[in-house]
């Protein structure tokens, strides 16, 4: 099937640019700078090992300096542990089993340490993600193997927009008190589809809370297991959270990307630790071990007697260690077969526990950002899918720009969208913003069918506080500067926090400290974050406020919420070049994070060659809402 070979070509040229980024980021940097590039723990310190699944060992290793530093090891990730003293030489690879704040458990392939490991600087390194995307391909050639065999293949025939999707009419509609209008329509719209259900949630919709009720009728309806996915583990840790707190049984596969007693106690590895069972586990695992230490103790030139006698002690471990498996394996299906809901990440969907399982309907949330063949994993496993997300905010993070430009960044989702629009329901009613700030994304992204809900649709700071402005820096000067590849524009960050300042000096009338609003500072380039996380330090009026302040990049505010925004558009210039904030998705994301006031600061003159920028300014024109930079200077 044409439509999955040219994914694979896709995902193909997007796996080795990929691959290139982080061979150059890698080959040649000093363990410090692949440690600042969140790539490195070092140095490290082993707390523990024992055996695990196939006879390798897991080692829980702990951080033990540079503990703020962000990094990218996560569950699942192909990792290696290394020692400084002959990095290329002295290294094991394995795959990161849990990671959790400053500790991570890696099973290396091997069932011994090295000596080496003895020596101290000791560190792990993370290694390129070919598991992801071989997890992709497999799921493609699998689609495409079914389609082609013509078994199996009415859901892909549906998705792939070759089919239409059928719904189940005569079933009664349900009433879930809490839910308002859409959202109603959303849960039995999912629970009437055969095949394809979508739910397009804006921002401040609801659709969490839509996507749990839905759930919730759909285990009640059916009695059927559900695997809900999502592209990102913070996505995964809200729904498995939300779901647990409604009485459901939920198996949280991976583990979470923060840590909270709740999202601990629904994974796979604490609902083991938990079972009847895992008391002969952790006996038959002491002995095991037992076995093990003493053939190691075996020195390296012995005769006969002792080779035997080693090899002897090492087989008693080993078949140990299947009955352990074996034992584990019991636990697991036990639980698997008690879970509601079993919740993962896309590619998690796979993991080798997971692996053979097979579901009615599964959910795939923030579908939105979702690479669709990263999709496909869960899918094949369905007869029903659920989409739920938002095509006009944030796309998936594509490194190639030729995959990009040929289709790798267009959405399942979207498509689905385009192909069967009898499946969507667009959730209509925001609990976020003021109406204001609400009005111009609404026009632009959601055909003007958004709507305030009562109780946000008139708040304010304060009693005749205006929810948006846009102050136009076009003449002041503020010209943008290159910083490598991205962009800044440091006089424009230092009147953003002039503008701060003197907003927040007025706001002392109105809170108390304890209850002061919450601020969020954006920007879309990274440079100018730095800049801006900078200029916060020596403004001393907002050093009292500091936890009440995030400074970040948009991306990195998807999904967040706060009182007051402002946003530093950065871009002024007299070329007239916008860069990626031509991406007006990306804008829509920044321009729909706060509750009750949006500030914009940036250059008319260089952002209205864009239209949808044009628009924004006669927007808040309309509104009253558009002041001159100059309005500000003398103050």
């Amino acid at each position: 099937m044409d439509y999955f070979k040219k994914l694979l070509e896709l995902l193909k040229t997007e796996r080795e640019v990929d691959r290139k980024a982080y061979l150059e980021m890698t080959a040649s940097t000093s363990v410090a700078e692949r440690r600042a590039n969140g790539l490195s723990w070092y140095p490290i310190a082993i707390r523990g090992s024992e055996m695990s699944r196939g006879d390798y060992l897991t080692v829980e290793v702990e951080r033990t300096t540079h503990q703020d530093i962000g990094h990218q090891l996560r569950f699942g990730v192909s990792a290696v542990l290394f020692s400084n003293h002959d990095p290329k030489t002295d290294r094991v690879e394995g795959t990161i089993s849990y990671q959790g704040g400053n500790k991570l458990k890696i099973t290396l392939r091997t069932d011994e340490l090295p000596e080496w490991a003895n020596n101290g600087k000791l560190g792990i390194d993370l290694l390129f993600d070919d598991n992801s995307y071989d997890e992709m391909q497999n799921a493609l050639k699998q689609a495409d193997t079914l389609a082609n065999k013509g078994e199996n293949d009415h859901l892909i025939r549906v998705l792939t927009g070759e089919k239409s999707p059928t719904f189940n009419d005569s079933l009664p509609a349900i009433t879930i008190p809490r839910l308002n209008e859409s959202q109603q329509t959303a849960v039995n719209r999912i629970l009437a589809a055969n095949d394809l259900a979508i739910v397009h949630g804006p921002p401040g919709t609801g659709k969490t809370t839509t996507l749990v009720q839905a759930i919730k009728a759909l285990i009640k309806q059916d009695n059927k297991q559900i695997l809900v996915v999502a592209p990102s583990n913070t996505a995964v840790d809200l729904l498995s959270e939300k779901l647990s707190e409604e009485g459901l049984n939920v198996l949280r596969v991976g583990n979470p990307a923060r840590v909270s007693e709740r999202l601990s106690s629904l994974t796979l590895d604490s609902r083991m630790t938990e079972h009847a069972s895992m008391k002969e586990i952790k006996r038959l695992k002491k002995q095991a071990n037992e076995f093990r230490d003493m053939a190691h103790k075996y020195k390296r030139n012995f005769g006969k007697a002792e080779r035997e006698q080693r090899k002897a002690l090492f087989d008693e471990a080993r078949n140990i260690m299947k009955s352990v498996e074996n034992t584990e394996q019991y636990i697991m299906d036990d639980l698997m077969a008690k879970a509601q809901v079993i919740t993962a990440t896309l590619v998690g969907a796979n993991h080798y526990t997971v692996r053979k399982l097979k579901y009615h309907t599964i959910v795939i949330d923030e579908a939105g950002q979702a690479l669709e063949p990263a999709c496909w994993i869960p899918i094949l496993k369905a007869e029903k899918v659920i989409l739920a997300g938002d095509h006009c905010q944030l796309s998936p993070t594509v490194k190639s720009d030729e995959a990009a430009r040929n289709g790798l960044s267009t959405t399942l989702l979207e498509k689905c969208i385009a192909h069967h629009p009898q499946s969507v329901v667009l959730l209509e009613e925001q609990y976020r913003m003021h109406e204001m700030i609400m009005g111009y994304s609404s026009a632009v992204f959601y055909a003007d069918k958004l709507k305030a809900h009562a109780s946000v649709a008139a708040h304010t700071l304060f009693p005749d506080d205006m929810p948006l402005s846009f102050v136009d820096t076009a003449g002041c000067g503020f010209d943008e500067k290159t910083e490598g590849t991205s962009t800044t524009n440091p006089e424009e960050a230092a009147f953003l926090f002039k503008h701060l300042r003197q907003f927040v000096t007025g706001l002392h009338t109105h809170y108390q400290p304890q209850e002061f609003p919450s601020i969020a500072i954006i920007s879309p380039y990274k440079q100018q974050i730095h800049i801006l996380k900078e200029q916060l330090l020596s403004v001393p009026e907002l050093q009292a406020y500091g936890d009440r302040i995030s400074v970040n990049t948009i991306d990195s505010f998807q999904g967040q919420e706060r009182d007051i925004v402002y946003i530093s558009m950065t871009r002024s210039n007299n070329d007239n070049k916008i860069g990626f904030l031509s991406d007006i998705r990306r804008m829509n994301v920044a321009m729909t994070r706060a509750r009750k006031k949006l500030v914009i600061i940036g250059d008319s003159a260089t952002l209205s060659q864009l239209p949808f920028y044009a628009g924004f300014i006669a927007y808040a024109e309309q509104q009253n809402a558009y002041q001159s930079a100059w309005e500000f200077m003398d103050n």
